[in-house]
């Protein structure tokens, strides 16, 4: 039997931020604790839900509300469901967050602009600064820094330990996960 309590935890920031690492991080711990989970990964939702969609500010929110909505209907059926996307607009996030049937848990990636350029193994910094990438989220597109997420995690200068325990001391004193798992990442 699970010990899942439904709830999105819904991470964004800039590209390269640490959203999918520290998701991918958190996934072993959270099943060792006997709980559902899924990830929502930006990339491989726009490979897969999302096909086809570009990257202007309608496409861009469309592809938000499907991740939404998926992460919804896993989170309202008992499992953390973390999504891992850019989400750049804050009226979207806080769409979603009003449309979520369990609890909704925002995460902010932060890092600071060099520190994502200088992680960029794809060069997409370097190809949007060079204008070959339009729209680029952070450099030619805006990036809309939340202003009240529950967690806010500063991957520039804080290790992956540092900023998972920050995530689980939060989900722990909510309630969200069991007591005893969450006293060490």
């Amino acid at each position: 039997m699970s010990n899942s309590k439904g709830f999105t935890l819904w991470f964004t920031g800039l590209s390269g931020a640490g959203k999918s690492t520290l998701a991918q991080y958190l996934i072993p711990m959270f099943r060792d604790m006997n709980c559902n989970v899924e990830c929502l990964d930006g990339d491989e939702v726009r490979e897969n839900l999302s096909k086809g969609l570009g990257f202007s500010k309608e496409d861009r929110d469309t592809n938000i509300r499907r991740i939404g909505y998926v992460a919804n209907m896993l989170s309202r059926n008992g499992v953390i469901s973390i999504t891992a996307a850019i989400s750049p607009y804050a009226s979207i996030r806080d769409e979603m967050r009003e449309k979520c049937d369990a609890a909704f848990v925002e995460v902010y990636v932060e890092a600071p602009l060099e520190v994502v350029e200088a992680r960029d193994t794809k060069g997409l910094y370097k190809k949007a600064r060079a204008g070959i990438i339009k729209q680029f989220t952070g450099i030619s597109d805006p990036y809309e820094e939340p202003k009240n997420a529950e967690i806010t995690v500063h991957t520039g200068d804080q290790s992956i330990e540092e900023s998972a325990q920050a995530v689980l001391d939060y989900l722990h004193a909510k309630g969200l996960i069991p007591a005893k798992e969450a006293q060490k990442a």
